[in-house]
């Protein structure tokens, strides 16, 4: 006998259909699209020291407050970091880097129209509130969409997207100030590579979010009480406030020398440039590396060697101590992403202990430029400023020994 057909109230009860995936592009296309993303997250920074000179006397800012430009968004950074496994909860891990990456194009842009400190400080907060995103998230998604034995080779790759855009802006932000006729048009044109990162990244969030994006429910704590991760927050903080530092008073160091800002700027194009060749070797040769000891404290000793030079014979030689500088400052930075994902043991552990270790590592950090600031205006140069600088290499390199291969992972 017949089955008779199911009646119209059946039918509206059976379960809906599991959403169908769109499957994912090519893995060189979702390495385009993270480049792209991650050669925003240092212009905003790096495009104002070459211009501090001439925006304090503007704005008529003390040497403290130009150093808060760069305070600023590593402050939100740290502070906004933890938000970022939140926002990846609520709206997908690749939606959220879409976010951020339109918050750095409105923080940058906002900056044509910076004719008075509000405005310019507003929009230096915005951007980094994208930075803050943006950079947290992404060594959980490297480690989400690529196998492990190419993690290394993706983050030398973001790595060099990053530090290639800020080696650009710091040796082009005084020619466009010159072109342009301002220092707000200047600052302001860096939004275009936001824009193309935005244009980019769209395409692929439609792709990528949420489905392939493990969902993190009831696993979102951040782990406060778990010593490997204080570990890492506390090398990335040593790194970030010297990064910082560097970045903000290497210029501004020559122009005291008597150098031109617009040569002081072609150095500091010097100090990102060597950092995208070290920033992309660093995580490659980490894949090959059990124990990143070895390539951890080596990099310390660049650093804090080339900060020694320039505070005991800055025109010795200031293109070495600012290539030596940068060596040393984009591997650490680099192969601290790569404790990022060593040190978790899935994608959203990764995401948790990013989280962590920025908040805590980049809220410590942004004191860095701002206090080397007040260390000038109290010793009237910036010599001194060096000296802090290679002393907190020397710790950094004692708490490089902390970090052994056999530490517990973030779970």
């Amino acid at each position: 006998m017949p089955r008779p057909a199911p009646s119209d109230d059946t039918r509206s009860a059976a379960p809906p259909s599991a959403p169908v995936r769109r499957p994912l592009p090519p893995a060189w296309i979702m390495a385009l699209a993270l480049l792209a993303v991650a050669a925003n997250l240092r212009t905003a920074i790096t495009s104002v020291p070459p211009l501090l000179d001439a925006i304090s006397a503007d704005l008529g800012l003390s040497h403290a407050a130009a150093g808060a430009l760069t305070t600023l968004p590593v402050l939100c950074m740290g502070l906004f970091a933890p938000v970022a496994s939140v926002v990846a909860h609520r709206f997908g891990a690749v939606a959220a880097v879409l976010g951020a990456i339109l918050a750095i194009l409105a923080g940058t842009a906002s900056r044509f129209a910076a004719d008075s400190w509000p405005i310019l400080y507003l929009g230096t907060a915005l951007a980094g509130v994208g930075i803050a995103l943006a950079g947290t998230l992404l060594p959980r998604l490297v480690k989400t969409f690529f196998p492990p034995e190419r993690a290394g080779l993706v983050t030398g790759l973001y790595m060099l997207a990053m530090m290639g855009g800020a080696a650009l802006s710091s040796a082009l932000s005084v020619p466009l100030a010159d072109r342009f006729g301002s220092w707000q048009a200047s600052l302001g044109s860096w939004s275009v590579i936001a824009l193309v990162g935005t244009l980019a990244w769209a395409p692929f969030t439609r792709r990528a979010n949420p489905h392939h994006t493990p969902d993190e429910a009831g696993r979102g704590r951040l782990p406060w009480r778990h010593r490997t991760a204080w570990l890492v927050a506390a090398y990335l903080a040593l790194q970030s406030w010297a990064f910082y530092s560097a970045v903000t008073w290497l210029a501004p160091t020559y122009v005291e020398q008597g150098w031109s800002p617009s040569s002081a700027g072609y150095l500091a194009a010097v100090f990102s440039g060597t950092q995208i060749v070290s920033g992309l070797l660093g995580p490659v040769l980490s894949d090959r590396a059990t124990d990143l000891r070895r390539l951890l404290l080596p990099v310390a000793a660049l650093g804090t060697l080339g900060c020694i030079g320039i505070w005991l014979a800055p025109l010795a030689a200031p293109w070495l101590w600012a290539g030596v500088v940068g060596l040393g400052q984009g591997a650490a930075f680099s192969l601290g992403l790569v404790l990022l994902v060593r040190y978790a043991a899935t994608p959203e552990a990764s995401g948790r202990l990013t989280g962590m270790a920025f908040f805590a590592s980049y809220s410590i950090a942004s004191i860095g430029p701002m206090a080397m600031g007040l260390v000038r205006d109290v010793t009237g140069g910036l010599g001194p400023v060096w000296a802090v600088l290679a002393a907190v290499g020397v710790v950094q390199a004692v708490v490089v020994l902390r970090l052994r291969p056999g530490l517990r992972r973030i779970d």
